[in-house]
C-alpha cells in the first residue's frame, strides 16, 4: 500500500511538471516567452509531438495501473506499470543528457520529471517484485 501511495504522489508531481512545461510550450508557440526556453528545441518533441503532452498522458494512467493492479490483483498490470516507468526513465535519460550536454539551458521542471520518473521506474520495480 505505501508504494502504490508513493507512487500516486510522484505521479502528482510529475504531472504538474508535465502541466507547466505544457503550458510553457504553448507560450512559446503564441510567441509569449521572454527568454529562450528548451520547449523551443527538438528535443522537445523527442516521440514527434511534444513530451509535455506524453507526461501529461503517463502519470495519471502509471496511477491507475498501479492502483488497478491492487483491485484486480493481476500481475499483467504490475508488468505493464514497471514497462512504461521503464520507457520513461530511459526518455528521461537522453532528454537529461540533452540538458546536460547539447541544450545546455537549465530547466529545474525537466529535472524534476527526470527524477521523479527515476523513482518512479525504481518503485515500480520493487511494486513488481513484492506482487
Amino acid at each position: 500500500m505505501i508504494l502504490r501511495i508513493a507512487i500516486t504522489l510522484l505521479c502528482g508531481v510529475g504531472l504538474y511538471a508535465a502541466l507547466f512545461m505544457l503550458n510553457k510550450a504553448q507560450k512559446a508557440a503564441r510567441g509569449q516567452l521572454a527568454e529562450p526556453s528548451v520547449v523551443q528545441t527538438p528535443r522537445a518533441r523527442l516521440l514527434g509531438f511534444n513530451n509535455a503532452w506524453a507526461g501529461a498522458a503517463f502519470y495519471p494512467i502509471l496511477a491507475i495501473l498501479v492502483w488497478v493492479s491492487a483491485a484486480v490483483a493481476g500481475p499483467i498490470w504490475l508488468r505493464l506499470a514497471m514497462a512504461i516507468s521503464l520507457l520513461a526513465a530511459a526518455m528521461s535519460l537522453v532528454l537529461a543528457y540533452s540538458l546536460l550536454r547539447v541544450t545546455k539551458m537549465p530547466c529545474p521542471y525537466c529535472w524534476t520529471a527526470h527524477v521523479t520518473n527515476w523513482l518512479l521506474a525504481i518503485l515500480c520495480i520493487a511494486l513488481s517484485v513484492r506482487g
